[in-house]
């Protein structure tokens, strides 16, 4: 997050260079994080006038600012023992109020300065505000280098107190207590179970979501499993031999690999709860994302059980390995016709963006049904059988359905409607974000947009004041395939800002090849547990009036 070009840090580096002998005004612009093995040279200037000049040329040419108003206190430090800091002091600094101290290893910055200089975005440095770098810069691989960190040694105020230690603050017999370590950029709707969202400044920086920052639902404690001793059940059809599966037998179906995108039933719940209040997680527009997917196909695994389609209706259920502490496991199901079209590319997923399954997304193996609710995405897949009738879970007979705006808890009959399979079209804003301060001249909107069924998203309109007037925005390129278009669409509009607004009422709505469009409000679609919220999205921003 720290990046800026070579060549500017190449002229820093000339600029400091002066000819002379070293003196005790000495800053030192390099790592003492052993681990991280930067190569930085130390930046030396001899003589107070000499030192001020150099620092000069070091503000001028790389642009900070704050490089001069560090000068005196770089002075000082540069001749003292680090400062030794607890987690906890760190995190108690993570606004410009209180100055904003980032970690990297062992060592602590103050960024406060540098932050409205960051070449990503202000917004994307203050996601690590007060916590450590690493995860951030795991996301982005430009940061691992030499140049970076000589940068960013600049803000270096102490060291981490070697004997501060994370407190545990769950007890062995919690059952979310061997949970996997989360990425802190999420946006976290609830611990146990734990629920998160990327935010919307990371959503679509994109198109395929890191892994760290993938969305994660959650309906039950995390199992660990073990690779090696895990089993599918494959129930077989009446007269027939059931299978159990390890994951080299799994290795063993062709693969398949194809790009889909979930989401939740619940995304954008938050803007329903505005209307009118509802039950469920509070998600904002993050309860979404894309990955690339690979597995073996379900329609393959049934086949080799015995399983062929039949005229009478007919559902594959699925049982995870997640369970509660009476044994309830989560469970959901799909039509058997949609399991068994190959067209309809149904995985047994074992890998995500190339890599083994993550524990919070259904390790060794999950389902993945492109096109159709996340609730179906069955994770730590432990069974699957051909019913006669749809799984009997709580959250397929009793959660993720939608109803009328007049129904409320006392008068709802969940055997009424229809489980949630395919979604509707959506598309959401994900910069700038409600609230922010743009420029005046021009602004650059962006978001995704997505549709359920295989349904390619064709059209996104986007409004600057509140739908009375509509620009089109450009959609990425990427391909999508005419009723498989599993993944969503990318898109940004660079339009100029009204002459004399002070504020813009940002709108965007999607139209899919169906020629389906967004809702323009809530209220007609309000619904007591705030599913398949999918109005127009509105964002609400100031603009900054030109000097």
């Amino acid at each position: 997050m720290l990046l800026l070009q070579r060549a500017v840090v190449s002229e820093f580096r000339q600029a400091c260079r002066l000819k002379s002998t070293p003196s005790k005004l000495c800053i030192r612009a390099c790592s003492t994080n052993d681990s991280f093995q930067p190569q930085c040279p130390s930046l030396t200037f001899s003589g107070n006038n000499s030192s001020t000049r150099g620092w000069r040329v070091t503000g001028t040419l790389l642009g900070l600012g704050a490089v001069l108003a560090y000068y005196d206190y770089r002075c000082k430090a540069a001749q003292e023992s680090p400062r030794i800091y607890t987690r906890e002091e760190v995190r108690s600094h993570s606004s410009p109020e209180t100055r904003i101290w980032v970690t990297l290893g062992s060592e602590v910055f103050d960024v406060t300065e540098f932050v409205d200089l960051h070449p990503g975005g202000p917004s994307k440095l203050m996601l690590a505000a007060g916590g450590p770098l690493e995860p951030f810069w795991a996301l982005y691989a430009v940061h691992n280098q030499s140049h970076v960190r000589e940068i960013l040694a600049q803000y270096k105020i102490g060291e981490l107190s070697p004997e501060d230690k994370v407190p545990s603050t769950l007890k062995t017999s919690d059952p979310y207590a061997d949970d996997p370590i989360r990425h802190p950029a999420l946006k976290v709707n609830s611990q146990r179970p734990f629920n998160a969202e990327p935010p919307s400044e990371l959503l679509t920086e994109n198109y395929i979501t890191p892994n760290p920052i993938f969305f994660t639902r959650n309906h039950l404690p995390v199992p660990n499993l073990d690779p090696e001793t895990y089993r599918l059940h494959v129930v077989g059809p009446p007269g027939g031999q059931s299978l159990s599966l390890s994951l080299d037998d799994l290795y063993q179906f062709p693969k398949h690999e194809i790009t889909v995108t979930l989401q939740c039933a619940g995304n954008r719940r938050s803007e329903m709860t505005q209307f009118k209040e509802v039950r469920g997680l509070e998600w904002s527009t993050g309860a979404i994302s894309t990955a690339h997917w690979a597995g073996a196909r379900l329609c393959d695994v049934l086949a080799q059980a015995g399983h062929q389609l039949c005229e009478t209706e007919a559902h594959v259920c699925f049982e995870g390995l997640d369970s509660d502490p009476t044994g309830t496991a989560y469970g959901a199901s799909i039509p058997l016709a949609r399991a068994m079209d190959p067209e309809a590319e149904v995985l047994l997923a074992y890998e995500m963006n190339g890599q083994p399954l993550p524990r919070d997304h259904g390790f060794p193996v999950r389902v993945v049904v492109p096109g159709v609710v996340g609730a179906r995405h069955v994770k730590w897949l432990g069974k699957l059988s051909v019913e006669p009738e749809e799984s009997y879970s709580h959250w397929q007979r009793r959660d993720y359905k939608g109803f009328s705006p007049s129904v409320d808890w006392d008068t709802v009959d969940f055997d009424s409607a229809p489980s949630i399979q395919e979604l509707p079209v959506q598309s959401a804003i994900t910069e700038p974000k409600d609230g922010e301060t743009v420029e005046s001249g021009e602004v650059t909107v962006k978001g995704y947009a997505w549709s359920g069924g295989g349904r390619a998203v064709i059209r996104v309109d986007v409004s600057l004041d509140g739908g009375l007037t509509w620009q089109v925005a450009e959609l990425d390129e990427e391909e999508q395939r005419p009723r498989k278009a599993w993944a969503w669409r990318l898109w940004q509009l660079q339009a100029p800002v009204p002459a004399g607004k002070k504020e813009l009422n940002i709108v965007c709505k999607a139209v899919d090849d169906s020629y389906n469009v967004q809702p323009d409000t809530v209220a007609p679609i309000w619904n007591l547990r705030g599913v398949l919220s999918n109005a127009w999205h509105r964002v609400h921003v100031h603009v900054h009036a030109a000097p």
